[in-house]
């Protein structure tokens, strides 16, 4: 018989390997830690963990904001041990997330839990139902306002108010714009280089639906307009996509607060449906609270505790009803436009600031 040379099966082997249908198996490595849980205090801080698997190189890391570090976040060996630090929790609901461990394909996950805030130890009055799910109460730090929960809407051109000031991102020219001091947020309007310099703050985060209020001192002079209002996420056109005003006051009617809503039945029609205003003796030199109960059913407006408008959810749709998705939070101070310089301005009120003591948002959980 004649011998088969080796070289020349070795290409029906290879077909016979290639052609398998049979998956490669590929090892789990195993992945133990100590504790089996991580429990922080509310005030934050650091906690360790062990970790030991059975292949080196160990990733670790979490997806959660409130952890702020975990260090180291890689080791080259089996064994090692980790320092996980968080946030203080500010919220009065406890929050749980998860620390990742990585090693090759293989993941464990180490619980991370936090309790929340007291709110009666923390003397934040909390409506009836509802729960605090974010603050700013702007205490814990000075400078520019904390980047992790507000960002800047910039820009000059009028905003469809033909309004005059030009928004910048906290300072101009090492000028502070937007500070925290003391306690308070202060918003200035400041004349610099030819130019009003002012800021509008927007929150990083939206809701949809809560108590929403803020503690404010308003700015004086004619021609300011400070607003604390809301607009949606999901912006695609206004007024369809609607616009809910908190509080806004300007200069030449001092005193004189309102609460309105924008949507595409109701649009600066000032009819009492949409619109209410009421005179706050020493808004321009103490701070006052405004706010709003917003449900799937109605917008209830407060000045100080006391209701001043409500806008009920008819049911007809969007046209009258677009205020059932998220919308954020914006501080701002204009400067002059269609109503706060209705009467001109006066510059020799210059600079001038709103000054907010604090922001809350509630929802019901």
């Amino acid at each position: 018989m004649k011998s088969i040379h080796a070289l020349t099966i070795l290409p029906f082997i290879l077909l016979a390997v290639c052609c398998s249908q049979q998956p490669v198996a590929v090892p789990e490595n195993s992945i133990a830690f100590s504790p089996e849980k991580l429990e922080f205090e509310q005030q934050g801080g650091e906690l360790k963990f062990y970790v030991t698997s059975s292949a080196a190189g160990i990733q670790v890391y979490s997806d959660d904001d409130w952890v702020s570090s975990i260090e180291p976040p890689y080791s080259v060996d089996k064994d090692a041990t980790f320092t996980v630090k968080v946030k203080p929790n500010s919220l009065t609901k406890t929050r749980e997330g998860k620390v990742v461990i990585k090693v090759g394909q293989t993941r464990a996950y180490l619980p991370v839990v936090q309790p929340g805030l007291d709110p009666v130890e923390s003397g934040i009055e909390t409506p009836e139902g509802y729960t605090l799910v974010w603050h700013d109460e702007f205490d814990d730090y000075e400078g520019l306002p904390a980047s992790a929960d507000w960002k800047y809407q910039t820009g000059d051109g009028g905003w469809g108010n033909n309004e005059l000031q030009d928004y910048v991102a906290g300072e101009y020219n090492g000028v502070k714009i937007a500070e925290v001091s003391n306690g308070t947020l202060k918003v200035h309007a400041k004349k610099i280089d030819g130019k009003v310099r002012s800021v509008r703050l927007n929150t990083r985060k939206s809701w949809t639906y809560g108590w929403i209020e803020a503690s404010i001192k308003l700015p004086s002079g004619k021609g300011t307009w400070p607003a604390f209002w809301m607009m949606p996420s999901q912006f695609t056109g206004w007024p369809k996509d609607g616009e809910i005003d908190i509080m806004e006051e300007v200069g030449y009617n001092p005193n004189y607060c309102s609460a309105t809503i924008h949507c595409n039945r109701y649009n600066n029609g000032g009819t009492a449906t949409e619109h209410a205003e009421r005179y706050i003796a020493g808004s321009q030199t103490s701070f006052h609270v405004y706010g709003m109960e917003w449900t799937e059913d109605y917008m209830t407006f407060y000045q100080d505790g006391k209701a001043i408008l409500t806008y009920k959810n008819n049911g007809k749709g969007h046209d009258y009803w677009p205020f059932y998705k998220p919308f954020y939070i914006i501080l701002n101070l204009a400067w002059g436009g269609s109503w706060g310089g209705a009467q001109g301005v006066d510059e020799s009120c210059l600079p001038t600031a709103m000054e907010v003591d604090w922001v809350r948002v509630f929802q019901k959980l």
